[in-house]
């Protein structure tokens, strides 16, 4: 066994289901063991779509993202991927070839590289090593929910390992310092927080809310929770203080208008938050990456902050307490502040004490895991009404959703109104889906007129802003969730600079829809500078066919410039879905979004 062999069995080892990447000569025979220890192997045709698939699949099946790439250009290549995982703390292991030699082409500084963006830097160095590295690398990545970069310098790869392995499995192991000195990583992992994360945590379940967050007006964007990942382990770590859970039970007895808001790190807690709220009457509200949590439930507010619903901005700006529950409270979350009670107390519950109050001035915060302080918090509390009444609960649910607001419709006859084109999608598409989207003008239609069956039906990697990463997203999530209808939401510029994806969505034979919200723009863009007298020629194009683009890859496709157009959806549903279905859907371009008008607010 060499040490190839070796670091593609370590992982598989460890529990490596599916392993994403493009495969170069660097990182040939890594993969090819990963594959002979039985993991599946997704090839993309370009390593950004595949760093940002493997980045889905993660937050989409509760497990480590394993992407494999090429030395040099291969890791350039996936760089704005690995940003957006690093960014988001999503659990990733990036297996890089390593070109050592000064003299070569492919020679980079890697580690410089990825520690610029946030990842961890690690290497193997030796054949007696190589286990352990890799193990010690999974490890970090979901303990700690790093990414974490192990390069495979190209004169170690073939040198020889022992027989038999040094150590147990990662996940097992208690923590030792990483290369990069990230810190020990048993229990409550140590170590100075990234810039663009928060909170990390013993299950990356139960980690707090990204302090990078996203430009959607919805929250942090980092790693959501998928079914089937562990709930928090219990350790001393997790556990809040009694002192703190006294004061926050003092100041929920006292609220007679408390408004939940959890985030990613409040995943696991629905049913924890749920008996909070019913005890003391709170309303119940989510962050983008959350969005879903609370489905179902009368008092469901949906999202906070800039995607909000004219109610749901009007209920969480007339609490008198607002709690955050793994959320990091940030621009997107609370309307930069205009969300935060004026008069009123605001909470923070999360898992690390550096990311409390870090985006909005805090009355008391509480660290711990959010459902072991809810759970203790429900038998200290005495039962209210709080802020529900009958009143409230008949306006949400007339009120509670964008589609219930009234609009007028700017369709033309020649482009449809991205508000009437998401509804009618809505209405056609199976209920079980997992949405994801891009970024851009139009991602608020698709992020809150597409309803969600829970919060594993919604992905959405936006901490680092990027566009062009939507349909990679939706290709990983559709490997984690075989079992749901994939949508990926696109605007035209991101669609085009992820096209080479789309045949990858036929080559695994993804039922998938790919809807494309043409505006023929940058739209942010022209939004932002158009009203200003600004020329837009550079961020405005000429008419692409699409529908016939898509053809080309082996795609059903349809194109909608009015409501009787998503006719064609309809019969592909009935259909037996063997070709995916890309709906170019050529949008009004005469306004900006809501959401952009809040998030300009911010530049």
């Amino acid at each position: 066994m060499n040490v190839a062999e070796a670091v593609g069995r370590a992982l598989a080892a460890c529990g490596v289901e599916a392993v994403f990447g493009v495969v170069g000569s660097g990182n040939f025979h890594v993969t090819n063991a990963l594959v002979a220890a039985g993991a599946r192997f997704v090839a993309a045709r370009h390593e950004g779509g595949a760093a940002t698939m493997a980045d889905a699949y993660a937050r989409m099946s509760g497990r480590a993202g394993v992407l494999s790439v090429h030395q040099g250009p291969g890791l350039t290549n996936a760089v704005t991927g690995i940003a957006e995982a690093a960014k988001s703390r999503t659990p990733l292991v990036v297996l890089a070839g390593e070109a050592t030699d000064r003299r070569s082409n492919f020679h980079i500084d890697q580690d410089a590289l990825v520690a610029a963006v946030g990842a961890v830097a690690m290497r193997v160095t030796s054949g007696e090593e190589a286990w352990g590295r890799a193990e010690e690398a999974y490890r970090i990545a979901v303990e700690q929910r790093r990414t974490v970069l192990l390069s495979l310098p190209l004169d170690v790869q073939s040198q020889p390992c022992p027989a038999t392995p040094g150590s147990g499995p990662a996940s097992r192991r208690a923590g030792s310092e990483s290369a990069a000195g990230s810190g020990p990583a048993s229990g409550r992992a140590g170590g100075a927080e990234s810039a663009a994360g928060s909170g990390p945590a013993s299950q990356w379940a139960a980690g707090s809310e990204s302090a990078a967050g996203s430009a959607a007006g919805g929250a942090g964007a980092a790693a959501p929770v998928a079914a089937g990942w562990p709930a928090p382990d219990g350790g001393e770590g997790d556990l809040p203080l009694a002192a703190e859970v006294d004061a926050l039970a003092r100041v929920l007895a006292g609220a007679s208008r408390p408004v939940f808001i959890a985030g990613r790190g409040a995943r696991h807690a629905r049913r924890e938050l749920e008996a909070l709220a019913d005890r003391t009457g709170a309303l119940l509200a989510t962050s983008a990456v959350a969005r879903g949590l609370f489905r179902g439930s009368p008092w469901d507010l949906d999202v906070s902050g800039g995607f909000a619903t004219p109610l749901t901005a009007e209920l969480i700006a007339g609490a008198d307490l607002v709690v955050g529950w793994g959320c990091a409270l940030n621009m997107w979350t609370t309307r930069h502040g205009s969300l935060v009670p004026a008069d009123g107390q605001v909470v923070q519950v999360d898992l690390d004490p550096a990311a409390i109050g870090v985006h909005v001035p805090v009355d008391l915060g509480v660290t711990g895991d959010v459902a072991a302080v809810a759970t203790a918090l429900t038998g200290l509390v005495p039962a209210a009404a709080g802020y529900r009444s009958a009143a409230v609960e008949g306006r949400i649910r007339a009120e509670g959703r964008w589609r219930a607001v009234p609009y007028e419709d700017q369709g033309d006859g020649g482009r449809i109104d991205p508000r009437t084109l998401t509804i009618g999608l809505d209405d056609l598409l199976p209920a079980e889906r997992v949405v994801a989207v891009d970024s851009g003008n139009f991602m608020g239609y698709p992020s809150m007129f597409l309803d969600v069956p829970d919060e594993n039906g919604f992905c959405f990697t936006q901490a680092f802003q990027s566009i062009g990463l939507g349909l990679a997203t939706a290709i990983g999530a559709a490997v984690a969730r075989p079992d749901r209808l994939p949508v990926a939401a696109l605007g035209d510029g991101g669609a085009l600079m992820g096209a080479a994806e789309l045949e990858t969505v036929v080559r695994l034979g993804l039922p998938m829809v790919v809807v494309v919200y043409d505006d023929e723009a940058y739209g942010a863009e022209v939004h932002h500078f158009g009203p200003h007298g600004h020329p837009l020629d550079t961020v405005t194009f000429p008419p692409a066919d699409l529908a016939a683009i898509a053809r080309g890859y082996g795609f059903a496709a349809v194109t909608v410039t009015r409501e009787a157009d998503l006719g064609g959806v309809a019969e592909w549903l009935k259909g037996p879905r063997d070709r995916p279905l890309l709906v170019h859907a050529k949008v009004t371009r005469d306004r900006g979004s809501w959401w952009l008008e809040e998030a300009f607010k911010g530049h």
